[in-house]
């Protein structure tokens, strides 16, 4: 038998250097203490863990990087940028400046709250960092206005909301973040449903990997992620991986600017790097799409991260994830000199353009008018007209459309306000004192397309408002039954809870919290039309794959 090689180390992912602008949160709760052989240890109360967690949660759902906010700017600054995604980048800058006052979060979703902590071998707590933690985020979903989303599983069918957004995931590491024995460093992200949904893995073989296969694959796949998440997208792609949730891990990461600093070539310690050239080439198969920042456009993504990890010879798997236009992340560390979170952006007024532009033109939809009004309005414009919607909606989503179906089963008749009202699929934040509506975005509209041919054949849901794309049940129904698809633009909660909404009231089920049937009045509430009653979709041409391409 052949000797191995000699022994050498790498951290399959080395970070390489900390680069992040800090704020100091507190001086209390930390202290150095002389220890055993003259080594110097920082010892950390819970009481810091719960204070940094709190703020932290509370950061990111109102602030975003400088760096994000640059790039929604340079969007608008771009001739070559399409009237749409020019007008969704101004709406997602308006609603980070809303967000920023710190009083409506900058989506509906506030998502699962994610902390990864990893701890040098020289700090010392009590030992109950993750409760500490747990702390932390429920006081911030319980004093903010945050959405509670987690369901507690009763039973195997049976669920029910923890009012709280607890449990948070929580993955604490024992290793010298940074090389350092006397710091412990974090990771904090709130991630809502809509991006963490679009989180793909693919088990794939030794094929994939040469660049006109690449390419290809690459050209299908991210076609499929759509625009449900609300992009522009900060899009990561992972190649390889020692295990299937390694590679899925790497890539949440990725998505979240974690690993920027990662080599940018291989050796054979094996350790992970980033593929900048083929970054580059990927950013630009997305410019091509067509789909753009959600209605027709060249920013479909930000910018992208491509990571090629080692694998295992019989297997190469390849994992996808997007952080969304709420692009909610922000790392932290606890060090002698004290509890340091990142710095995000307080003053993302700056970054708004002097003037207003006002590009596309815009027709105007006055839903107090009867329903086959509405529609015979709607039949006058192509998909991607802008439209600008005034009057009442109904609010419903995924468990009222289930509870609404066992009705129809039941053979009782369609509610008259499925009939009567365009259906808007959302749920709401908590509303602050003195608001009409708390933060009140779309949610991902696919969830609802089993429902819509059998909610039409009895008469609703035949103006329906949502995000992202949807299947071609729901075009043939449209065609069928003379029904439309409108898509709102996916991220700016908070501007339209300030500026479009005029009244919140619960129609039925108010048992069921946020995911009840709600009735709102609306004012200049943008949207597009997605798909018409003659069998047109915006998404279905923009998102077939390109098939023969090759490495740009």
């Amino acid at each position: 038998m052949s000797r191995g090689a000699d022994f050498s180390y790498s951290p399959l992912l080395p970070t390489g250097a900390d680069l992040t602008e800090y704020r100091l949160v507190t001086d209390e709760g930390v202290d150095v203490v002389e220890g055993p052989g003259g080594r110097r240890f920082l010892t950390v109360d819970p009481a810091a863990l719960t204070q940094l967690t709190a703020e932290a949660m509370h950061d990111i759902a109102h602030y975003l990087r400088p760096a994000h906010l640059a790039q929604l700017r340079s969007i608008i600054d771009d001739p070559k940028a399409s009237p749409n995604d020019r007008f969704v980048a101004l709406d997602l800058l308006r609603n980070a400046n809303i967000a920023a006052g710190g009083v409506l979060p900058m989506c509906q979703d506030t998502g699962t709250a994610i902390v990864m902590g990893k701890r040098g071998r020289h700090v010392l707590t009590d030992g109950t960092d993750e409760a500490a933690i747990a702390l932390g985020v429920y006081q911030a979903y319980t004093r903010l206005n945050l959405r509670y989303s987690q369901l507690a599983p009763i039973t195997m069918w049976d669920e029910k909301n923890t009012g709280t957004n607890l449990p948070a995931q929580i993955e604490l590491y024992a290793e010298d973040p940074g090389g350092q024995p006397d710091a412990y460093k974090f990771l904090f992200m709130a991630k809502g449903g809509g991006s963490a949904n679009k989180s793909y893995l693919y088990q794939e073989t030794k094929a994939l990997l040469n660049p006109q296969r690449m390419m290809q694959f690459l050209d299908e796949k991210l076609r499929l992620i759509g625009t449900s998440a609300c992009p522009p997208y900060h899009l990561a792609v992972v190649v390889g991986g020692t295990s299937a949730e390694h590679a899925l891990k790497t890539a949440k990461l990725a998505s979240a600017k974690y690993l920027d600093n990662l080599p940018t070539s291989g050796t054979m310690l094996a350790h992970g790097f980033r593929d900048l050239e083929l970054e580059a080439a990927v950013l630009e198969l997305t410019r091509d799409f067509g789909i753009g920042a959600q209605f027709g456009g060249r920013y479909f993504c930000h910018d992208v991260r491509v990571i090629r990890l080692p694998r295992h010879g019989a297997s190469c798997p390849v994992a996808i994830a997007v952080s969304c236009s709420a692009d909610r992340q922000a790392v932290a560390k606890i060090t002698p000199s004290g509890v340091w979170l990142e710095r995000l952006e307080t003053d993302p007024a700056r970054y708004l353009p002097d003037v207003d532009l006002d590009e596309s033109p815009v027709v105007n939809i006055d839903l107090n008018r009867p329903m086959a009004e509405i529609r015979a309005e709607l039949s006058k414009y192509p998909v991607k007209t802008r439209l600008s919607l005034t009057g009442p909606l109904v609010v419903a989503r995924d468990i009222a459309h289930a509870k609404i179906a066992e009705r129809l089963d039941a053979g009782q008749p369609m509610p008259d306000y499925m009939r009567d009202h365009a259906v808007y699929y959302a749920g709401p934040a908590k509303t602050p004192e003195g608001y009409a509506s708390g933060s009140f975005g779309p949610t991902t509209a696919g969830r609802m397309d089993s429902y819509v041919e059998k909610f039409q054949a009895a008469g609703g849901s035949m103006v329906m408002l949502a995000k992202g794309n949807r299947s071609k049940q729901v075009t043939d129904a449209c065609q069928t039954h003379g029904g439309f698809y409108l898509g709102s633009i996916g991220g700016p909660a908070a501007r339209l809870a300030q500026d479009c909404i005029r009244h919140v009231e619960v129609l039925e089920f108010p048992e069921l919290g946020m995911e009840a049937v709600w009735k709102i009045e609306v004012e200049d509430f943008p949207a597009f039309i997605v798909v018409d009653d003659k069998g047109n979709d915006f998404f279905a041409e923009v998102t077939k794959p390109v098939l023969g391409i090759g490495r740009r």
